[in-house]
């Protein structure tokens, strides 16, 4: 059952490797979703996700940008190289460098440090 932080406790970050997440289809994205409820935010690193979400034709990327925005979770996605993904995937995380819910970011400090402020 899912407990919201008194006003006393300050929202944790949830690092999806370490909290059991990944997304690897569709209905992951949900079940990320509501895990993340009442966090501060969530990790992810290009381990926690199936290669089809670096595809933007498949739709996962949309579809979790979408999903977490709609509900105010912040995702930082940490990603060093985001040219290894091809020109659009590239363009798509230059886009979201600075964005307010979904920041591409090449380390788990520079995540901690934008979920924190």
């Amino acid at each position: 059952m899912f407990a919201s932080p008194s006003m006393n406790e300050v929202p944790q970050i949830l690092i999806a490797s370490e909290s059991g997440i990944s997304i690897r289809s569709f209905g992951d994205i949900s079940d990320a979703l509501g895990a993340c409820l009442g966090a501060a935010g969530l990790i992810l690193t290009e381990n926690d996700l199936a290669r089809e979400f670096f595809d933007l034709h498949s739709g996962r990327a949309g579809e979790l940008f979408q999903k977490f925005i709609n509900y105010k979770v912040r995702v930082a996605i940490v990603l060093p190289d985001a040219e290894a993904y091809g020109k659009r995937f590239s363009e798509l995380a230059y886009e979201h460098k600075s964005h307010s819910m979904i920041r591409f970011v090449r380390s788990k400090d520079e995540a901690k440090a934008w979920l924190n402020t």
